[in-house]
């Protein structure tokens, strides 16, 4: 329980049944990271075309993360003041600006701008999803129905995602290499507005307009009290104070957020500095973005297989806690793989690299679901979307400051190796069971507008 606005949730049985709700999330999922995922192989290899340093690129992608950061809690309080249906539409026509922005840019004004409105899209979208999925089981099944199933889904969904979208991204600028005088033809036609590293991003920015049509179509969501100018700003500070009370209040929900934090930290070394060392690999940043986009790829296939093992490991590790903690051992040991090869280009030593990478995304896929089963149990539907918000905080922040640490460093182990330290000291945190929740000290007021019981919170 979070303390903000209650939503009146249907009589149960009412709504999407489990298996129809579970293939809206799973869609959605899938939409609004598949665009995401054209971009990430070409991203640092396109604005590196356009003339920027890895500095410079490093401060682009911490606009897209300390935006993020900043914008969390308050668009996760305005998800659950206004609806999660609303909140995910306007993160796509944010998408589409950005995706157009840093396809078409050439100036680095221009790229900052798309970045932030990306890094805005990220945090609106952050929790709203997530929690109408949850919101909907709990509504037609009520709060003991099984939610890790459904979560590993929509990770999976989110990870085949990008795992597709990198691969056809990376394999755009190659192909369009492919026809003699194509890529130059594009080129001077736009009078160098589009090249061929900028196409994915372009193409990014239409698949936005199917997800946006999706999501107004498909996320049906209960009758919400008429909330006006001053309910949602009245609404969202005391969504975002009660999301600032979570992890004082629950030791548990602080080891989740200070977990996210450590996968920042990994997210940030591997996505800034992999391209470059594909790229170094290969001799062409083309040639490079199709190989980093086939890792990429496998990485994210690796990460959709580690959420459909998650309840798994679960089982066999004896509990989600446990399974969090052999989770992160494998992210640790994938990124200090990758460190002790970061001198070497020998077939051995990008084989090992190619594992190490592989570990980090099975790794970080096994952790994510049991990460949210546990937090979904201490929270309840007047501030889940907040809950999660505070979550991708925790991870945005410590991406945008690892990420401008990495660019700084001198290239080789040491960017990797901290990297892998901060998820070692994650991973410890979960070496010891976390005591049971406090009972809170209070329910969840009523809006005088709505009039109905709080919405029971988790199984």
């Amino acid at each position: 329980m979070t303390g903000g606005p209650v939503v009146a949730a249907p009589a149960p049985g009412r709504g999407p049944d489990e298996a129809t709700a579970r293939r809206r999330f799973v869609t959605v999922s899938f939409l609004f990271w598949f665009p995401i995922g054209m971009s990430i192989a070409t991203g640092v290899l396109l604005f590196t075309e356009r003339g920027m340093g890895l500095a410079a690129i490093a401060g682009f992608y911490a606009v897209h993360s300390l935006t993020a950061a900043a914008m969390e809690l308050p668009t996760g309080g305005l998800s659950d003041v206004i609806g999660r249906r609303p909140v995910l539409a306007i993160a796509g026509l944010l998408n589409l600006s950005a995706f157009t922005l840093i396809g078409l840019g050439a100036a680095g004004w221009a790229i900052a701008l798309g970045m932030g409105l990306m890094g805005l899209a990220r945090a609106l979208s952050s929790g709203p999803a997530e929690a109408w999925y949850v919101d909907t089981v709990h509504a037609h099944a009520g709060p003991d129905a099984d939610l890790r199933t459904g979560l590993a889904r929509g990770s999976s969904a989110t990870s085949a995602a990008l795992a597709l979208g990198t691969l056809l991204g990376g394999g755009l600028p190659w192909l369009l290499g492919l026809a003699p005088g194509l890529g130059e033809w594009l080129t001077d036609a736009t009078g160098g507005l589009v090249i061929p590293l900028s196409v994915p991003a372009l193409l990014g920015a239409l698949v936005e307009v199917v997800f946006v049509l999706y999501v107004l179509s498909a996320l049906t969501e209960p009758p919400r009290s008429r909330t006006g100018v001053r309910g949602v700003v009245g609404g969202v500070p005391a969504a975002i104070a009660a999301g600032l009370r979570l992890g004082a209040r629950d030791a548990l929900i602080r080891r989740i957020l200070l977990t996210a934090s450590a996968a920042g930290a990994a997210l940030a070394a591997v996505e800034l500095l992999t391209p470059g060392r594909a790229a170094a690999l290969m001799g062409t940043a083309e040639s490079g973005a199709l190989v980093f986009a086939g890792l990429a790829c496998a990485g994210f296939l690796c990460s959709a297989l580690g959420s459909q093992l998650a309840p798994l490991v679960a089982r066999f590790a004896g509990s989600s806690e446990r399974a969090v903690l052999v989770s992160l051992g494998l992210v640790t040991l994938g990124l200090t793989l990758l460190g002790l090869t970061a001198h070497s280009m020998s077939a051995l030593a990008t084989t090992v690299a190619v594992t190490g990478y592989g570990l980090v995304y099975l790794g970080l896929g096994a952790a994510g679901p049991n990460e949210n089963d546990l937090l979904h149990r201490r929270v309840d539907a007047s501030g889940r979307a907040t809950a999660l918000s505070v979550q991708s905080l925790s991870l945005q922040l410590v991406a945008a400051g690892a990420g401008l640490g990495a660019g700084a460093l001198p290239p080789g182990p040491l960017p990797w190796l901290l990297a892998a330290t901060a998820v070692l000291a994650g991973a410890l945190l979960w070496v010891r069971r976390a005591a049971p929740a406090k009972p809170l000290p209070d329910a969840v007021p009523r809006t005088e507008t709505d009039g109905t019981a709080p919405v029971s919170a988790h199984p």
